[in-house]
Formats: structure tokens, sequence, C-alpha cells
């Protein structure tokens, strides 16, 4: 084997990483989806104005791209540098504040501007000006521990590649020597890649110890984890028969989690609100700021409804909504428990769902969870009447027991005990 021959693994594995790099690049050109879950809340593709301006044209708009791409990055601080244009549209749309998004990179908003003037074509065209794209940290979904296995599995190959190099450049070296001296080069015999295996191996017995213990680990430690991932479902967004966006119900609107889940105050379950309850607003409301009059329509269609007369038919079905937080059959979860009496906010576990567009299962619901939770989270007593007859038996003794820092937790009163869970 020459040394070009032994160099080629070399730029293969160059290759197949730029591909990989290559790969995020072409994710971040996905103009649709960047505008969908940055833009699409509050402008539409077209002229027409929904809560922000029409977007189409919207470069023509903006001769000057740096203003552009300062605007949307953030409207507010471009506001300071009195750009004409810029506060004529804040005046016009009621001073109506954009978000921020100081992760999309100049790539990204190309990608976005190129789907707006061809929304038909899916995808972006390639960035303007032969400027590079690269991936927003908030708008190009990343499995971060993929991509540092991947990174850390290519630096092991090459530096084995390295090492195996650095030897053959040590034998030549030694072999121009040798000549130098006048010292017989003696060719080492041939040996089958397990013969060359089993020789490092017999020389290198502590190094081999190293190995085997290290790839131990690393089994033993995927296996754990993988073992500990089994039923937990962060991140599950399943699809929904109707696009609901809680960003536009709950964030832009305001609508308390309470009104439309009538029984998390009340009963174990959050309950799922009924079409009836959609209906209060969208009698009126008959058009959505982001699909239009798509959505609601499928609303009146399970409910067997007429838009136009007001009349409700005999013969409404119901609308299949998939269920996005599961705990096993075993587990006991008390909704009224928690938000009633315990004063806990909704987005101490489902997240900011004001802000999702999509919901999805923000924490993981696992027992670990859960107990970590009760050994942290302070009961809130004060003013609290379901507490009235706990401090009336709280005596001195448990007081100073109990209440060493002034505070009491959930464990303290019995959090941890497995019977309050499992039944």
């Amino acid at each position: 084997m020459n040394f070009s021959t032994k160099l080629r693994p070399i730029f293969v594995i160059s290759f197949i990483f730029s591909m990989f790099l290559m790969s995020n690049d072409v994710k971040a050109q996905d103009g649709k989806k960047l505008f969908k879950s940055n833009c699409a809340s509050c402008h539409a593709v077209t002229d027409k104005k929904l809560i922000g301006p029409g977007l189409q044209g919207v470069s023509e708009r903006w001769p000057d791209k740096t203003k552009l791409y300062a605007w949307i990055k953030n409207s507010q601080e471009f506001l300071k540098t009195g750009d004409a244009y810029a506060n004529k549209l804040y005046n016009e749309y009621n001073k109506s504040q954009m978000t921020a998004f100081p992760d999309l990179t100049d790539g990204d908003i190309d990608a976005i501007l190129a789907y707006i003037a061809k929304p038909d074509d899916g995808k972006a065209a390639p960035p303007v000006d032969g400027e590079q794209v690269q991936a927003g940290n908030t708008t190009v979904a990343k499995d971060d521990s993929t991509t540092t296995n991947i990174i850390i599995s290519f630096l092991v190959i090459l530096l084995l590649i390295l090492t195996v190099v650095l030897k053959n450049v040590g034998k030549s070296l030694q072999t121009l020597v040798n000549d130098k001296q006048g010292v017989p080069n003696v060719e080492a015999p041939k040996m089958t890649i397990g013969q060359s295996i089993g020789k490092w191996m017999a020389n290198n017995k502590p190094g081999v110890a190293v190995i085997i213990v290290v790839v131990l680990v690393s089994v033993l430690k995927i296996t754990y984890d993988s073992l500990m991932a089994v039923g937990v479902y962060t991140n599950y967004a399943p699809e929904q028969p109707i696009k609901f966006s809680h960003k536009v119900h709950a964030g832009q609107n305001g609508i308390a989690c309470q009104y439309c889940h009538v029984g998390v105050e009340k009963s174990k379950h959050a309950v799922i609100p009924s079409a009836n309850i959609c209906m209060n607003c969208h009698k009126a409301v008959k058009e959505g700021p982001i699909t239009g009059t798509e959505e609601i329509a499928k609303i009146y269609t399970a409910l067997d409804y007429n838009p136009e007369t007001g009349v409700y038919g005999n013969n409404p079905t119901p609308i299949k909504w998939v269920k996005i937080h599961n705990l096993p059959d075993h587990v006991y979860f008390n909704h009224a428990q928690h938000v009633k009496v315990g004063k806990v906010e909704c987005t101490t576990c489902h997240g900011e769902v004001e802000k999702m567009e999509v919901v999805n299962q923000h924490s993981p619901l696992t027992m670990g969870w859960c107990i970590n939770c009760h050994r942290e989270t302070e009961v809130k007593t004060e003013g609290n009447a379901y507490y009235d007859e706990f401090h009336a038996r709280l005596t001195d003794e448990l007081k100073k027991k109990y209440l060493k820092d002034g505070k009491i937790t959930v464990s303290e009163i019995g959090g941890l005990e497995c019977a309050k869970c499992h039944y």
C-alpha cells in the first residue's frame, strides 16, 4: 500500500463531513418552514393585511436590504434610528410591536423572502448575492446530541487516520536514516489486517484495556439512556384535525386557559374544550389571521352549523382531537388539586403555550420529574382555605421541624408517598 492510498480515507471522511455540513445549509434554505414558524401568525404571503401587512413585494418596499434585516431582527431597536418608512409602518398598524427575531441569520431571511416572492415553489431559491445561508438557532430544528456524536466520531476517525499517517512518516524517516548510515532496511513480513490488529493488541495491552473499558461504558450509557427514554414523549406534537393556534388564542388574544379547559379547576381532567365553546367567539369571528376560513369551517361542519343562516342542523359529528399529554394507567394526577389548591401555573408543566403555534409536550412527565417538583415546590398555604385545617393541626413542634426556613414543600406534607400517585 503506497502513501497516496493510505491518504485516501482522509479525503473520503472529509467529503462525508462536508456533505453533512452542507445538509444543514440546505435545511436553512427551507423558506416555507421558516415563514410558517416565524411570520405566518401575523403576516400573509399575499398583499392581504392580517395583524401586520401582507408581505408580497416586501423586498421592493425595502430597497436597502441592510435595513430590512435590522427591521426583521429587532423592529423596536430599528425604530430608534428614526427611519421614516419604519416609523410610518409602525404608526399605520397601531404601533403593534413585532416580535424580535435575533436568531434569524441574513441567510434565513433571504430564504423567507425568496419563498414570499415565489410561494408556490415550496422552498426558497438560492441566497441573493452569493451570501452563504446558515441555520438559525430557533428556526431550524436540530438534534444537538446527534450532531455532537457525529462530530466526535469524525474526530476519533480523523485521529486514527493521522496516527496511521504519522506512523508511516516515521517509518519513511527511519528508512532514510538507515540508508544514510548504511544500515540495511529489513522489510517486515506482510500480514493480514487481522494479524496486524492481533499484533498491535498484543503489544499494547494497557491501551486495549482502556479501549475495552471506554467501549463498555459507552454501550452501557447508550443502553441506559435508551431505556430511560421509553415512554417519554417530550416535544410530541401530533397533527390535529383542526389547526388550532394557541399562540393566536392564548397569546395574542389573551384568552385564559380556564375559559376553554373548564375542568382544570374542578376536575381531575382539564377537559378538551367542546365545539360549543369555540362557537362563543366563532359565531362572529368567521375568518382567522393565519388560515382564513378553512379551519373555522371545520368547526361549523362538526356542529352541522350554517354560518350564513345561523342555524344548527341535526347531524353533528365529534372532533377527533389527538391527546398530547399521556400518563401511565397506574398514575393518578388531579388538575384541580394542582391548579386550584396548589396554585400551580399552567406553564409550569405545559410550557409557554401562549407562544406555541402547535402545542407540544413541554415536560417529560416522568416520575423523577414529578418527585423533583414536589421536593422543590413550596406549598402556598397562606390565604388558602384548603390548608386552614392543616395550619390548625400544625403544632409548634412540627413547625420547628418542618418550617426551619419558613417554607414547607410538598414533600414535607406527604408529597413523596407512593400511594399519593400510584393506586
